[in-house]
């Protein structure tokens, strides 16, 4: 009867048994030359519902031994309402020794379990001592000289100095009041100013301002291209002078004194029209523009007028 008594708590015993928290150490190598690395492994087994507290490890295992990293834990589920936990540390040595790795202990609510104990041989390099071939430390080598690795520093020279003088050329040549691009020439016909004064008289002839009873716009632009021409031909800033400023300046030019009283004529005819409100008569309108038309003719520089082709030849000039 005692037997079976004991039988049947063993049999009840052993669920119990079964179901009791495990860890377990291991290393990816159990020997190493100084400074290497190796991996130690910890697997724990428990129950689901089980309170642990995980080993609790510093930066060094044991004296000699260091922790140079320590991995996530990561847990499985496994059968009968288990779990298994597994994370590892990775690990070295800079002295040559034979190491013992303590258990670890994990805390399982109020029990307390330990794993097995490893050992770690750290070994250092062999040395021939019997040649005595012994150096001393090298000195720092310098490097090879590469063109290549300072082809950026020229290259970003180079480049800043084309943009540098790019962004100088374009600034002269904007201040010029030149083309930026000096190949694209343009062909521009440049008259000479006693030509194009005939011409714009000759345009205001043609509209017939005074028979259509624009007397003021007749008189202003006559006297509009005479002070014109006036700037262009002699350099008197006629547009921006008065009739008697005008006349007083010209008056000691060489060139204008058989035609000084014609010039005379149109600019205080323009003034009495604009400025008085004055209604020349047709002979009047018609000796203005004669005037005018014998003030160019009879100014017009010497070098055009002994011109063996035309007195009114057209000057071509390349504007860069």
């Amino acid at each position: 009867m005692k037997i079976k008594i004991i039988y049947i708590f063993l049999l009840l015993g052993m669920p119990v048994w079964a179901q009791q928290v495990v860890i377990r150490a291991s290393l990816d190598s159990t020997q190493i030359q100084i400074g290497e690395q190796t991996r130690l492994h910890l697997e724990i087994a428990s129950d689901k519902n089980a309170q642990l507290q995980l080993p609790y490890i510093p930066d060094t295992l044991t004296t000699g031994i260091e922790v140079l990293e320590i991995s996530t834990p990561d847990t499985t589920d496994i059968d009968n309402n288990r779990i298994q936990i597994k994370y590892d540390y990775l690990i070295t040595s800079f002295d040559s020794a034979l190491y013992r790795i303590p258990p670890f202990k994990l805390v399982a609510g109020v029990d307390t379990v330990y794993s097995n104990d490893l050992a770690l041989k750290v070994s250092t390099l062999s040395v021939d001592t019997e040649t005595g071939n012994f150096y001393d430390i090298k000195d720092i080598m310098k490097p090879e000289w590469v063109w290549t690795d300072y082809l950026p520093i020229v290259l970003y020279i180079l480049g800043g100095g084309i943009l540098a003088g790019l962004i100088i050329y374009i600034i002269i040549r904007l201040k010029k009041k030149r083309p930026i691009l000096p190949f694209n020439k343009e062909e521009v016909i440049v008259l000479p100013p006693h030509i194009r004064a005939l011409k714009a008289l000759e345009a205001i002839k043609e509209q017939k301002l005074w028979q259509h009873d624009k007397i003021k716009e007749y008189h202003s632009q006559i006297s509009d291209v005479i002070r014109n021409y006036i700037d262009e031909r002699f350099g008197i800033n006629a547009m921006e002078m008065t009739s008697g400023q005008t006349l007083e300046v010209i008056r000691g030019v060489s060139d204008v004194d058989f035609v000084y009283n014609n010039l005379k004529q149109l600019l205080l005819q323009a003034d009495l029209v604009k400025f008085a409100k004055y209604f020349p008569l047709p002979e009047e309108n018609e000796l203005s523009m004669g005037n005018a038309c014998l003030f160019v003719n009879n100014t017009i520089p010497v070098p055009l007028v002994n011109d063996s082709e035309s007195p009114q030849k057209e000057v071509i000039k390349i504007v860069n």
